[in-house]
């Protein structure tokens, strides 16, 4: 599935047997932070701490962002919110 693709499902149900992050990012992009949240928080792995942690620096916390990226091993990138979603979208779709 292309980003395009990916970025014009309707509904969270076509996802189904995909990785809860890209569920997440879905939902963060349909304007549901919340259920984006709700998917990736207290899932253990680095891949839902990175989202984990791209969702709290959205949100506006950024010592709760910097310590999710901590735990994905990865550093708050120098990108806007739009790119970083992007990047991790395009990474998630890869590496499904």
């Amino acid at each position: 599935m292309t980003l395009e693709e990916f970025k014009g499902i309707k509904d969270l149900e076509a996802l189904a047997g995909t990785s809860e992050e890209l569920r997440s990012l879905w939902c963060d992009y349909k304007d549901q932070w919340h259920a984006a949240h709700d998917l990736v928080d207290g899932k253990p792995g680095w891949q839902a701490a990175w989202v984990h942690a791209y969702l709290h620096r959205k949100e506006g916390d950024q010592w709760n962002a910097d310590y999710w990226y901590q735990r994905a091993n990865k550093t708050r990138p120098g990108l806007s919110l739009d790119e970083e979603w992007e990047h991790l979208a395009a990474y998630f779709l890869q590496n499904q």
